[in-house]
Order: structure tokens, then C-alpha cells, then sequence
């Protein structure tokens, strides 16, 4: 195999692709010679990334990410095939979740939490399946989160919503079994995101790391490596699963086994 996971000749779009994940994905998928089109709800970022691409000779665009509704998400997609004549990667990304306690959480929260980690996948896989099944070719892919199996505080609308990404992924990769589609999704762990937030910040790492039995948190790159995999030639008999990439934190019973045996990193 002289160049595994090759994407050339491939068309892939990636929603939140600006950053994170997202743009791990982004580079990935153009390093492997597909054209990456990023879909981002703050435009700055994607553009950046695109430009930077561009520069390094891989292929590349930004394009506005207006709104989560099923029109704009298909006009998104409509509007992709028109200028490139296919699509044959699809990766939903964008994701995301106002914190709060079941108690407190209002109407808006859930659906904002559903609309962009749920509907949104539906709406974009919807758009696609025309154009795949018509090139009898196509990868759908979706970050979900090891939230859709684990309880968290402050996060019981995000986990419902990751779980109904999961169940999106098995009964959508059922219905496109036969017209070449493959369904899957990768299910990141704690990945770092140095300088954003609290949870990047140096402390906060080293405090979950500790609970993590390969003893750090992720990176963003972890979990485009098994995204690539997953849109490339090599998967093609893989359909309607996930990838745990979480360093092993959801083996143990708790993240105090992991500290109790290995002791504080």
C-alpha cells in the first residue's frame, strides 16, 4: 500500500471546521488529497485555515455556515455540488453545549443543543444522499462523544443528544447499506484545546489527565486520524459504528480506580 487513506479526487465537507477537532479533520482530509470545503459558524477561523492550506498547496475553501435550519443546511449542500459537481466525504462536526443542571435547563438550551449536535445531522445527511447515491459512493461521518454512553454534570441535554447521534449513525447506515454509503462516527474522549476555556487551561489538563489510564487528555488529532480512516477506501465495509478515542478513560468503573492505581499525575 503505498499511500493509505487517499482522498484524491475526493470532495468532503466539514461543519465546525475552523477550529479543534474540526480543523484536525480539515488538514487531515487535504494532506490526504481531497478538497475540504470548511463549514463554520464564525467565518474568521475558517478562512484562516483555508488560506493556509491554500499556501501549502493542498485544496481547500471556506464557505458561511448561515444557520442550522433544514433549508440553509440543504442549500449548503446544494450549493456545494453545484459549484463541484459531487460530494463524497460529509463530516458533521459542529457541536456544542450551554452547561446546565437538568433543574435549570430551559427551552432554549435543549434546543440549541439538539438543533446543532442532532437535527443538524439529519438535515446535512438528508442533503447528501442524493449525490452519493447517485456516484454510489459516500462517507457520512459525525462527532459524537463518549457523553452519549457516560453521565455528566450539567450535561444530561448534550449526552441525550450524543446518544441520539449514535442511533442516527446505526439506522441511517442501515437504510444506505446497499447504494454504497457508509455511516459512522468517532466518540472523542477529554481532547485538549489549549487556550480555549477552562478546561485547556495547563491545571485543569494535568487534573484529568489524572484520570485518564494513558495518564493526558487527547488531542485534536487523535481524532481526525480515525476520521480519515473512516472516509478513506480502507473502511469500506465498515458502517453504522463508532470509535471510542478516549485514552482508555471509560474502562474503569470510575476515573478513581485510574488514580487510586496509578496514583496523581
Amino acid at each position: 500500500m503505498t499511500r493509505p487513506f487517499d482522498l484524491s479526487g475526493r470532495v468532503a465537507l466539514v461543519t465546525g471546521g475552523g477550529r479543534g477537532i474540526g480543523a484536525a479533520c480539515v488538514r487531515r482530509f487535504a494532506e490526504a488529497g481531497a478538497l475540504v470545503v470548511i463549514a463554520n459558524r464564525t467565518q474568521a477561523p475558517a478562512d484562516e485555515l483555508a488560506e493556509t492550506l491554500v499556501v501549502q498547496g493542498l485544496r481547500a475553501e471556506s464557505v458561511p455556515l448561515p444557520s442550522l435550519a433544514r433549508s440553509d443546511l440543504h442549500a449548503l449542500v446544494d450549493d456545494l455540488v453545484g459549484r463541484h459537481g459531487r460530494l463524497d466525504i460529509l463530516l458533521h462536526n459542529a457541536g456544542g453545549c450551554p452547561w446546565a443542571e437538568l433543574q435549570a435547563l430551559d427551552e432554549d438550551k435543549l434546543d440549541e443543543v439538539l438543533d446543532v449536535n442532532l437535527k443538524a445531522a439529519f438535515w446535512l445527511a438528508q442533503a447528501a444522499i442524493a449525490p452519493m447515491r447517485a456516484a454510489r459512493f459516500g462517507r457520512i461521518l459525525v462527532t459524537s462523544s463518549v457523553s452519549a454512553r457516560r453521565a455528566m454534570a450539567g450535561g444530561v441535554h448534550y449526552s441525550a443528544a450524543k446518544a441520539g447521534v449514535n442511533a442516527f449513525i446505526r439506522g441511517t447506515a442501515f437504510e444506505l447499506a446497499r447504494d454504497g454509503i457508509t455511516v459512522n462516527g468517532v466518540e472523542p474522549g477529554f481532547i485538549a484545546k489549549p487556550g480555549r476555556g477552562t478546561l485547556s487551561t495547563p491545571q485543569m489538563m494535568a487534573e484529568i489527565g489524572a484520570h485518564v489510564p494513558m495518564g493526558h487528555m487527547g488531542e485534536a488529532d487523535d481524532i481526525a486520524a480515525a476520521m480519515l480512516y473512516l472516509a478513506s477506501p480502507e473502511a469500506k465495509y465498515v458502517t453504522g459504528q463508532t470509535i471510542v478515542v478516549d485514552g482508555g478513560a471509560s474502562l474503569p468503573e470510575t476515573g478513581f480506580a485510574v488514580v487510586r492505581h496509578w496514583g496523581a499525575a
